[in-house]
C-alpha cells in the first residue's frame, strides 16, 4: 500500500516531503514509538490523535484517519534507523524538534516511562539529527506542560 511512498522516502537523495507526506511519516514515528514497549494502549493512540489535531488543524475524524495510515505505515517501514534517517533527510530540524516533543508526549501518555522507550527515544533522536540539548529541552517542555 505505501511502497512508493516508502521507496521516495528511502532514496539516496530524498526530497523534502511534501506537507501531507511528512505529516503521514511523522506520525507514523510516533505509533513507532508508542508500540516500542510492546503495548500499544489507548491513552497512546488518543494522544497521537490529539497531536495530530493539534498540530494539523484536523477534526476527531481526519486524526483518527491519518493515525489509521500511520498505523499501515509504521507496519511496513523499515526498521528504525533507516525510516528516522529518510525523515532526517526529509523534514526540517524545526519540524523535527516538534516531533520530539510529540514523541515525549506519547511515551509519557500511558503514565509509564519504560526503559525500552527511553532507548528507542534517544536512538530516534539521534538518528533524526536533534542535538542532545535540544532533545532534553523538548522533553523538559513536555513534563512542565503535564
Amino acid at each position: 500500500m505505501f511502497a512508493d511512498f516508502l521507496r521516495r522516502l528511502t532514496e539516496p537523495e530524498p526530497q523534502q516531503l511534501p506537507d501531507e507526506d511528512a505529516r503521514l511519516a511523522l506520525t507514523a514515528l510516533l505509533v513507532r514509538v508508542a508500540r516500542s514497549d510492546g503495548a500499544y494502549e489507548p491513552a497512546e493512540r488518543d494522544r497521537i490523535d490529539q497531536i495530530a489535531r493539534t498540530r494539523y488543524g484536523l477534526d476527531a475524524d481526519a486524526s483518527k484517519h491519518l493515525r489509521s495510515q500511520a498505523e499501515a505505515l509504521e507496519a511496513e517501514a523499515p526498521d528504525t534507523v533507516r525510516f528516522t534517517r529518510a525523515i532526517k533527510d526529509a523534514v526540517a530540524y524545526e519540524d523535527r524538534i516538534a516531533v520530539i516533543e510529540a514523541l515525549w508526549q506519547v511515551v509519557l501518555a500511558d503514565g509509564h516511562r519504560e526503559a525500552e522507550e527511553d532507548s528507542l527515544l534517544r536512538l530516534v533522536a539521534n538518528l533524526l539529527g536533534i542535538r542532545d540539548r535540544d532533545s532534553a529541552l523538548a522533553r523538559q517542555r513536555v513534563e512542565a506542560a503535564g
